[in-house]
């Protein structure tokens, strides 16, 4: 298969649907695109109705591209990442990865234009992170819930309004930011360097005031990172997890037991702000983002320092500190359901707390002149007497 073969291909996939975020290749489907969150199939000629396993070994080996270091990752590992081109038309963030003896493909197409954070409607907290100075900020959430998209708007923010240098170590480079008034180097794993931890190590000796940590994957990044927030820089990274108590768990989790102690103290001190976001299905197609945002008070480095009890959870210290830009999943969830953008089981089904979300949209539903329940004609049973 030659170049122009497979650019063509990727294109008509890209052209097939509108909202096109992602690209599927699979042994025994067709060729699959995600639109708005759901996968369909791309019907090109000749048709590939059922992709077999030579077909994606073919596009497997045309994206790497000869790459050493790929092919050995792969064959070693299982998947590899990389990013790949349509010249004047898209880039794309592609994982190879085995399964079955077979190579899968799902090619997550970029965005080219970097989005402000007015234009994704980000809650007021977001240009709040942007001017911090020092500590970490850690935005977390399943792969696809717009993490890195959340992200490159606070560094958009940054760049608009501050001279500094920010390093940004990626795996691939999916945003690429032109110098305004900050000074950016963006780095690629496997190309610029060989771990997120060495690739922090040895940003620490490039003068950044910025670095942005393309995943806290393991307990040697998270140390480094915890030493650059302590010694003034701003470090921004992201983590796979639900919420923000979650997201305290997992980071101790990597930690001894012994170690426990002074690793709670370090976070106490230099966590700023843990933003979990999800998308949700949007009425009318389409998907809206839904947040939790926990920033750091008193009450917060308390938790982190002696653990979470009753009437201290990070849930209830989140709910209370809604003045100071934080908000749980289910407010939130909640003002989304007002604006009527989601309905109510879409509501219902993304909760974290059922009970709240309910309660929440009887009375969203009670200030609209809304019924509450579907019981009606509710009456006293006047022949019942009482006797026995």
């Amino acid at each position: 298969m030659k170049k122009q073969e497979l650019d063509l291909i990727l294109t008509r996939m890209l052209d097939s649907f509108k909202n096109v975020s992602d690209l599927n290749l699979t042994v025994g489907k067709p060729l699959q695109v995600e639109s708005s969150g759901e996968l369909v199939s791309v019907n090109l000629e000749p048709n590939f109705t059922e992709l077999t396993s030579y077909q994606t070994e073919t596009f497997a080996l045309n994206l790497i591209n000869n790459d050493r270091r790929l092919l050995e990752t792969l064959v070693s590992e299982g998947s590899c990442d990389l990013s790949y081109a349509l010249p004047g038309k898209a880039r794309f963030r592609v994982n190879i990865f085995s399964q079955g003896g077979n190579y899968s493909i799902v090619l997550r197409k970029l965005e080219q234009k970097i989005p402000t954070i007015a234009e994704l409607d980000l809650p007021k907290a977001f240009f709040n992170i942007a001017k911090e100075k020092n500590g970490i900020v850690l935005v977390t959430g399943s792969t696809g819930s717009g993490k890195t998209t959340s992200l490159a708007a606070v560094l958009d923010e940054i760049n608009q309004s501050k001279s500094v240098h920010v390093v940004t170590l990626e795996d691939p480079v999916e945003y690429q930011h032109p110098h305004k008034k900050a000074t950016f180097n963006q780095r690629e794993l496997g190309l610029d360097y060989d771990s997120f931890a060495s690739g922090l190590r040895a940003a620490l000796r490039q003068a950044p005031k910025v670095i942005l940590v393309g995943e806290m994957r393991d307990r040697e990044t998270v140390e480094i990172g915890l030493s650059a927030a302590e010694t003034g820089h701003l470090v921004m990274s992201t983590l796979h997890t639900v919420d923000a108590g979650q997201t305290i768990n997992r980071i101790l989790g990597m930690f001894s037991i012994e170690e426990e102690q002074q690793i709670r103290i370090r976070l106490a001190d230099t966590v700023r702000w843990i933003v979990c976001q999800r998308l949700l299905p949007k009425v009318g197609g389409g998907r809206v983002a839904a947040f939790e945002i926990m920033g750091s008070n008193l009450r917060v480095k308390d938790a982190i320092l002696n653990g979470e009890s009753e009437g201290k959870t990070y849930y209830e210290i989140i709910t209370d500190g809604r003045t100071y830009g934080m908000t749980t999943f289910d407010a939130y969830i909640v003002d989304l359901y007002a604006k009527g953008f989601i309905t109510e089981d879409t509501a219902m089904a993304y909760s974290s707390r059922k009970g709240i979300v309910g309660r929440g949209i009887d009375n969203v539903k009670s200030e609209r002149g809304e019924a509450t329940t579907d019981i009606d004609d509710l009456e006293i049973d006047r022949s019942y007497d009482g006797a026995g």
